[in-house]
């Protein structure tokens, strides 16, 4: 990474899978994240060794994901994680899957219990219908959630086409469809090693981390290229106007805005649209003083990005008991163009954030993560990219950005 105390170790094995290894040997812990580009999204592709294009059911990807670390000897994989003094998890989200820990000793053993417990499978009908229970109560635990809640409703509201519309859970009906065979297509197809990467930060030996992943996967083979459906979403949200009831005792208005950002260049748009947002919305921007003293918002306005290839849904999230006016303060705004002085502020803070990244294992481990699922790489240039962003350029960015496809939600409390 261009001006930043860190060297990245990058190597591709024959058969596809990808390693990045940042050595830090001034810290004691170590980061491991093994990744698959698979998520909720994707459910219409060609299963490895077939000819059509089959259609799984929504929330397999998670549902997976809960399944991988179990195994016929009857441990389980965190009892051995936890023996070694690591600390294990993983997570699913719309575009990838990710089985992480972090250990700061018995580095090699518990990267052994990851890469086999990842790499040998273990489905049965018996447990298959065992995890179904535990993800309908999750599903469940989450519906009564209002952020999670509302979330969902609306990329449900934003999307028709993208299956962002679905929770990454799925449904209660499409989980109790799930099968054993489903999961084994799902896994042949997408955890082969040129669908997948490891990222390691901390205090490591990359030559040797290498020698040892070398040594571990190379008799796994890779798939040249997997066919999935891509789907034509058009720029219109499905539903401008939605209200739920939950128990919330001050009304929540959530508002989208589904951008179509396709005309420009990926990268510098989602750094020139963070820089944005930033200057609109961020701790040092005026709206929020405004909402408070017309006594419209109580606390600051948060906000979430989520990009698909075509489009970027942001959304803005707020406490407020005059809805209306909120929207008409984002609104206005929204219209406006930030000054050069802001742009520039902003601009400096935004590089001061990613330099403080070479302190942090996990912002590093993080970024490379971030980079290779969105890009297929992690590019060293980043800092100096960030510095190459000019107001001019900014501005006739900003400036064609259309707004009006955008849905409204309000969560109101259940009388």
């Amino acid at each position: 990474m261009n001006n930043f105390d860190i060297k990245l170790y990058h190597e591709k094995l024959n058969n596809g899978l990808e390693i990045y290894i940042v050595p830090k040997n001034d810290v004691k812990n170590i980061i491991v994240k093994y990744t698959t580009k698979f998520g909720s999204t994707t459910t219409e592709f060609v299963p490895k060794g077939e000819t059509k294009m089959i259609k799984v059911p929504d929330g397999i990807a998670h549902f997976l994901e809960h399944k991988m670390f179990e195994e016929s000897d009857n441990v389980s994989v965190f009892e051995k994680f936890d023996k070694n003094g690591a600390d294990c998890n993983a997570f699913t989200n719309y575009i990838q899957t990710t089985y992480h820990f972090n250990c700061p000793s018995n580095f090699y053993d518990n990267l052994n219990i990851l890469l086999d417990s990842i790499n040998n499978p273990y489905f049965t009908d018996q447990n298959v219908e065992k995890e179904k229970g535990i993800i309908i109560q999750e599903i469940e635990m989450y519906s009564d959630n209002p952020f999670r809640k509302g979330m969902d409703t609306i990329c449900k509201n934003a999307f028709s086409k993208y299956n962002n519309k679905v929770p990454i859970g799925g449904t209660i009906e499409s989980v109790k469809s799930i099968t054993k065979e489903d999961l084994y297509k799902c896994y042949n197809t997408f955890y082969n090693p040129s669908n997948m990467f490891i990222v390691i930060t901390g205090n490591v030996n990359p030559e040797e981390t290498i020698k040892f992943i070398k040594k571990k996967m190379n008799k796994y083979k890779g798939i040249d290229k997997i066919k999935i459906k891509q789907y034509n979403e058009p720029k219109e949200v499905v539903k401008k106007i939605d209200e739920i009831k939950m128990n919330v005792t001050i009304p929540k208005i959530m508002y989208g805005i589904k951008i179509d950002y396709s005309k420009f260049n990926p990268k510098k748009f989602r750094k020139y649209f963070f820089l944005l947002v930033n200057s609109i919305f961020g701790d040092t921007s005026d709206i929020n003083e405004i909402l408070k003293d017309k006594n419209i918002s109580t606390y600051d306005i948060d906000y979430s990005f989520l990009y698909t290839k075509k489009y970027v849904l942001f959304t803005l999230i707020a406490d407020s008991k005059k809805p209306k006016e909120l929207i008409d303060v984002i609104k206005k705004e929204m219209k406006k163009i930030p000054s050069k002085e802001v742009f520039e502020r902003k601009k400096k803070c935004y590089i001061s954030s990613i330099i403080k990244l070479s302190d942090s294992i996990e912002g590093i481990s993080n970024t490379i993560m971030n980079n290779v699922i969105t890009y297929n790489k992690f590019d060293l240039s980043m800092y100096n990219d960030i510095k190459g962003l000019n107001y001019k350029e900014f501005k006739d960015i900003v400036s064609k950005l259309d707004y009006s496809n955008n849905t409204t939600l309000y969560i109101n409390p259940k009388k």
